[in-house]
């Protein structure tokens, strides 16, 4: 879908009548008493969230790199706020919740790499509100993630990674039809797996997305499996990678990064990363723009672009579907 359509079918929320009409939808659905009420009070906040967000990426678009994570950052953080309105009609209740919710480690001036830097998870604040609220995931207070394993969940750096490490990271998954996948059986090497094995763990780590083995299909190169392909996106795919652009879904290749963590939050830890060197590591974020002297600058490019319009289209795909 092309970013400006996104847009476009958000604009049916800009609107109080509809607003209102669909956070009283979610909020019913939600079994909170007083839901005309709290949808005609949130109505207005979540319409100004949306449109505050829109400006930040439109913004985007024609700003130089330099300040292109602080505005992507903010502009997520907007649409998410919106988003959480649509389950807790209370946000924000407490200070607690306004927080980033996220630290990043000491840099060392010298000798520093972008894809071995570090966040941090704390225990309160926007990203665990997030987590908890829109994606039912708690306890997640002191992970820690490195940029390198969060850029390898974002599908469309699949090629990055390929050329930088001379050794592919993704097995694509096969839309056979519109019920029917394929998994290379290559994988099974990589995950230590046999057949049987594989095809139990790849069912129970995606339950949600209703997979069922067609053994009798199996061949000495693919492994087959059912599923309703129309239910498929990449909001909900994990722990299965997405590639916006092609519509596919991917396996990674080492098991440790088959996890169910939503890309969204991904995007939130790596722009929240990128918008703090821009504002603040000013001297070696200039240096990694003007002198290309590392392998960050396609990695950090790259990501960007491809953030500014996958998350638009992950924000409609929430949304949407709390209308059915």
């Amino acid at each position: 879908m092309e970013t400006a359509s996104v847009w476009r079918k958000l604009s049916f929320f800009i609107s109080s009548s509809h607003s209102q009409n669909y956070l009283s939808h979610c909020y019913k659905q939600l079994g909170i008493p007083d839901y005309e009420r709290r949808s005609f009070e949130n109505c207005y906040p979540f319409i100004y969230y949306l449109e505050h967000g829109k400006s930040y990426y439109e913004l985007s678009r024609i700003s130089p790199l330099s300040i292109k994570p602080v505005l992507l950052f903010y502009g997520m953080i907007q649409l998410l706020k919106a988003c959480l309105l649509t389950v807790d009609p209370n946000y924000p209740e407490s200070t607690s919740v306004l927080a980033h919710g996220v630290t990043t480690r000491k840099r060392k001036k010298q000798s520093y790499e972008f894809l071995q830097d570090e966040v941090k998870i704390q225990r309160n604040g926007l990203f665990t509100h997030i987590a908890e609220q829109m994606f039912h995931m708690k306890h997640l207070e002191g992970e820690k993630f490195t940029m390198e394993v969060l850029l390898k969940r974002v599908g469309e750096l699949k090629d990055l990674f390929t050329y930088s490490k001379k050794a592919p990271e993704l097995y694509a998954v096969k839309r056979v039809s519109d019920t029917m996948i394929s998994v290379p059986k290559p994988i099974l090497d990589r995950y230590n797996m046999t057949e049987d094995r594989f095809i139990e763990y790849f069912q129970s780590s995606c339950s949600h997305l209703d997979i069922h083995p067609e053994v009798s299909q199996n061949t000495k190169d693919y492994i087959y499996f059912r599923s309703s392909l129309e239910n498929w996106n990449g909001l909900l795919s994990s722990p299965l990678t997405y590639d916006f652009y092609t519509n596919t879904h991917y396996l990674p290749i080492n098991r440790e990064l088959m996890n169910v963590f939503p890309e969204m939050l991904v995007h939130y830890l790596l722009l929240y990363n990128l918008s703090m060197i821009s504002r603040y590591e000013t001297e070696w974020w200039s240096e990694l723009l003007h002198s290309y002297s590392t392998e960050d600058y396609p990695f950090i490019h790259q990501f960007l672009s491809v953030s500014s319009d996958k998350i638009p289209y992950y924000i409609y795909l929430y949304l949407i579907t709390k209308t059915k």
